[in-house]
Parts: structure tokens; sequence; C-alpha cells
């Protein structure tokens, strides 16, 4: 490492490994072309020898370990955010001390979901400090006149100086901090530009101990790069307790909050918001807002559920199979994976002898969701039988199960949810893994509800 005052070192953005030169992997992760190069204040980390020598006189405070028999637990206690959908994905509310990291597109709503968030806690009775780094208060507050009445509660701070941000939590001790956005926060103490991998690591760290050390919750918004990561190290994705994800395209209504990390609950729900003039609603019944719009006897349009977490989902699945003008065909997958596309059509030429070697191929799931769960595989495979024949699927028909290579159509969890969805929302035939149907009394009690049983794709396809 370079001697002086500022020195030149790199950093692993995967993981944070310190490299006094630059390589082309990481010996810490393996990643390849992670290593960035950063300038280090050498005197701040203690590197003089007077430095050396006060550190050695310093007194430890001695720790004690704990036997996990005598750790109490007591009541875990959860704040409500006042949002429903957002209760959802954070396990139930949000746990006292934890520290939170919100991404998403750019203009995808983090701010205003995070502000109304505040509205909700404010008018609770709780205590909120917002720190803005990218916003002046006149546009925080036309932002907030949008969205509602806040009361005195609700306390605002512009300011990217992580030791002033870090003093005035200390001092009011609120009841919850949002901090938009963790890239603008810089420490002086570090010799970076703000947004680098060596600020945004020490901007984490002096967060992650006011929120364990005050027991304050914490939410921290992040920008993410082209690819969809959140921008910074991944060693950032690391420190937190949860990770919430916005999606959603930015022209369409419609938002999805999705958790890929939880410390305190389940990655598996999401909550759905649509974007109206005065903010963020939540969504009650993601299905009826999924199959708003759908077109009646029209072929390759099929009705599939997935599940979210403990929530089932009714989406339409669309398909276009027409003929290729050139050699090689085109395949497209909007909304799901484009390999498993790829896969179930070569089941259907393989198992049912349908040619559609030669034809494009488009799927896409309607309202721009995402979904990657085999059990909309069914779905699918009804939607391009359906455009390649030209024979339109009963309106009032749903579909799901998995497709094996084999042409079998295996059993999917929870299919007694899925179904009781459907007939919720007027569905009269569903068209299921026949192992679903023979596990005992899984369907007893849904009555209106034509259920059917298939075992392969070739019975499946029967019905159309």
């Amino acid at each position: 490492m370079a001697k002086g005052k500022n020195a030149t070192v790199f950093f692993c953005q995967e993981c944070g490994y310190e490299s006094a030169k630059w390589l082309g992997q990481c010996p810490g992760c393996k990643a390849w072309n992670t290593l960035v190069e950063e300038k280090v204040n050498t005197a701040a980390k203690g590197m003089g020898g007077s430095l050396k020598a006060g550190a050695a006189g310093k007194v430890l405070k001695r720790a004690e370990p704990s036997r996990l028999s005598e750790v109490s637990l007591g009541r875990e206690e959860r704040i409500s955010t006042g949002m429903e959908e957002l209760n959802r994905v954070l396990g139930g509310g949000i746990v006292q001390g934890s520290l939170t990291l919100v991404g998403g597109d750019p203009g995808i709503g983090k701010s205003t979901l995070l502000l109304q968030v505040c509205q909700r806690l404010a008018g609770a009775g709780h205590k909120v400090l917002y720190i803005s780094g990218e916003e002046s208060l006149k546009q925080i507050k036309i932002r907030a006149n949008r969205i509602g009445e806040i009361n005195d509660n609700f306390l605002l701070l512009c300011e990217t100086d992580l030791g002033v941000v870090e003093e005035a939590i200390r001092r009011i001790v609120p009841g919850a901090v949002v901090i938009d956005s963790i890239q603008t926060m810089y420490s002086e103490e570090v010799a970076s530009a703000p947004g680098s991998v060596s600020q945004v690591r020490e901007a984490t760290n002096v967060f992650l101990q006011l929120a364990k050390g005050l027991n304050v919750p914490v939410f921290l918004v992040g920008h993410v790069t082209k690819e969809g990561m959140v921008a910074g190290p991944r060693v950032l994705e690391h420190m937190v307790d949860t990770v919430l994800y916005f999606e959603g395209e930015r022209h369409a209504s419609y938002r999805i909050l999705r958790g890929v990390k939880n410390r305190f609950g389940s990655t598996n729900e999401i909550g759905v918001f649509e974007m109206k003039e005065e903010g963020l609603a939540e969504v009650k019944n993601p299905s009826e807002f999924m199959l708003d719009g759908r077109p009646e006897n029209a072929s390759g349009s099929v009705v599939s559920c997935s599940m979210e977490g403990t929530r089932p989902v009714l989406l339409e699945i669309q398909a276009l199979v027409c003929g290729s003008n050139f050699g090689i065909p085109r395949r497209q997958a909007i909304g799901t994976d484009f390999n498993r596309l790829n896969l179930l059509m070569a089941v259907l030429e393989k198992r049912l002898g349908l040619q559609l070697s030669g034809c494009d191929a488009y799927v896409n799931l309607a309202g721009g969701i995402k979904i990657t769960e085999p059990a909309i595989d069914l779905g699918i495979v009804f939607a391009i039988v359906s455009s390649f024949k030209n024979r339109a699927v009963d309106g009032g028909t749903i579909v799901f199960g998995e497709v094996g290579l084999s042409g079998e159509v295996r059993s999917v969890s929870m299919a007694r949810q899925r179904v009781a969805e459907a007939r919720k929302l007027g569905f009269t035939t569903c068209i299921l893994p026949a192992v679903c149907v023979e596990k005992g009394n899984a369907m007893e009690g849904i009555t209106g509800m034509k259920i059917i049983g298939v075992k392969s794709v070739a019975d499946a396809i029967d019905y159309i």
C-alpha cells in the first residue's frame, strides 16, 4: 500500500475485499472485474506510529458470552406502517432496530412510498425523521402536499454530511429514520467521492450502528445500476436486515414491492400498489386488477394462477404463434423465462407432434408482471396451442400445473388456495394436475367449480 496521508487501494464491489493493486479476479469471492480504485485516508485508519501507540493503551470493554438457554425472546413488537401491502412484505410490520434497503428504477416511486409511510407513522404518534440528500425542503413539501396532510411529528433534514446526520439522529432519537438516498451520503474521513464503494460502505456501517444502538428502524433508499442491482458494493445488501425491490413499468400504473432478503419474515410475499395522482394506493385484490380488460373469445389467451408467498395471483397469459418468414423462427417471452418457453415448445413438438419449428412464437404475461414459478407452465402450453390452432379457450376456465420433459403434468403447491381464488372471481372450470385432485380432500368444500385433473399435456390439450 502506498505510504502517506492519502493512499490508493482497490475494493471488490461484490464482497468488499481490499487489495493494494488491481486484480482481474477477486481472491475473496472469485468474481471477475469487480475491483475498483478508491482513495483512502490512511491517517484516519491509524497507520501512523503515534496512533498505534495510542491504540495500544486503550482499555478494552470486557465481553461476556451468553448461554442460548438464558436468552429471553419476550414479545416481538412490530410497528404498523399503516399500509397492509407493505406490512405483508415486511413480515407483519417494522421491527425495532431494523435496517431496511429499498431499491428500484429511477422514478418508480421509492421516495413516494417512504414519504407515505412517514405520513402514516407520524399520524400514529411516532416521531419520524426524513433525511434527503437529493431534494430541497420545498421539493419535498410539494410532494407531501400531493399525498395528504402530515402533522408536526414529521421532521425534515436536507443534508449529505454523514457526521451531521449522525449527530442529528443521536440528538433527536426519532421513532423511524428514512435516508434518501444512501449514495448521496459522504464522510469527510473517507477520501473518495460520494457514491463510491468506500463511502457507501462507511455510511451503511454508521446507520447500522445507529439502528442497533438506538433501537431505531432505519430505511435506506438505494440507486440501482443498469442491470437492476443496487449500486455500490454487494456487501451493502449483506449488512442490512431487509432488502426490498420496487418493480414495475414506469408507464404502467401498478407497482410491485418484492422482498429479496428479510431476516424477520418471508421473502416470497409481494405487495401490489397502483400509482395515482395522490400517491401510491394499495391494491387489495391483485387478481382482479391483473385480469381487468381481458379479451373475450380470443385465441391464445388463457388465465393461470401463481402463488406469491401465501397469496394466489391470477394472471392472463397471451401467446401469438404464426408462420416465420425467415429460416430461423423467432421466440420472445415477456414476463416469463425465455428458456422455459423454448423448453415447453420442444415438449409440444416431441410429445404432441405439433410442427412449431417453423413458427414464430411470442408469449406475454399481460400487465407486465414477471412470474418464474413453474406452475404457469400448463397455462403457457394452453396459450401456445390455442393460438397455433386458432381455437379460443373458454373464458371461465383457469389452468395451472408444472410440465415435465416427458409431457407429464406435475403437482404444484397450495392447489386448494388457487382454486378457491379462481372460484371467488367467477371461474367455473379448473384444469390442474391430477395428483393435486387425488390428494385426499384437497378440493372439498369448493362448490360451483368443475375440477378436471390431468396427468399429461396430451390429456390437457383435449379440452381445448
